[in-house]
């Protein structure tokens, strides 16, 4: 049974786009469990915790060990119309990217609401999706890869926000 249609407008939330691996999905369902994610928004092609036939994906509940069952989720098609409900509501975007705009995940001061948006594991997030978002922050790469596993990176960025969120003004 999925958990939707939260009423309220959630303080941390996640926005996964275009993730295709369902092993990555449950990890970050996992991980977004234990930073106190409030709410995971699904969109594009991501797989959901159900099938088509309201069945459970196993290969998510795999790697998510039930926190699919216990962080609600929803799933929209456009992201765009998501993050502009979203920002309607009061929630700032966080794009995870390596962008020119963007900083140190370090340096990054977050201010509930948040969501924060992790793209495909080869693309990243779009940039027509970075230009709606508020901030932009990303992981420094100090070897010779340019990017991490997007469950190891939000594994980082989660419990950054977590460790320092502070309430909205």
């Amino acid at each position: 049974m999925a958990l939707k249609k939260q009423s309220i407008t959630p303080r941390f939330s996640l926005i996964l786009h275009n993730i295709r691996s369902t092993q990555n999905v449950g990890a970050i369902f996992r991980t977004g469990d234990g930073a106190g994610v409030d709410m995971v928004f699904l969109s594009g092609y991501t797989p959901t915790p159900l099938d088509k036939f309201n069945r459970s994906n196993t290969k998510i509940a795999k790697t998510a060990l039930g926190a699919e069952k216990s962080v609600s989720w929803e799933h929209h098609k456009s992201p765009t119309t998501l993050i502009r409900k979203l920002k309607k509501e009061g929630v700032r975007i966080i794009g995870v990217e390596q962008s020119a705009r963007s900083v140190s995940y370090t340096a990054w001061k977050p201010h509930a609401p948040i969501a924060v948006i992790f793209g495909n594991e080869v693309l990243g997030v779009s940039k027509q999706l970075l230009a709606l978002c508020d901030e932009v922050v990303e992981i420094p790469m100090h070897g010779g890869k340019e990017s991490l596993n997007v469950s190891v990176a939000a594994g980082i960025i989660l419990f950054k926000a977590a460790e320092t969120l502070t309430p909205s003004e």
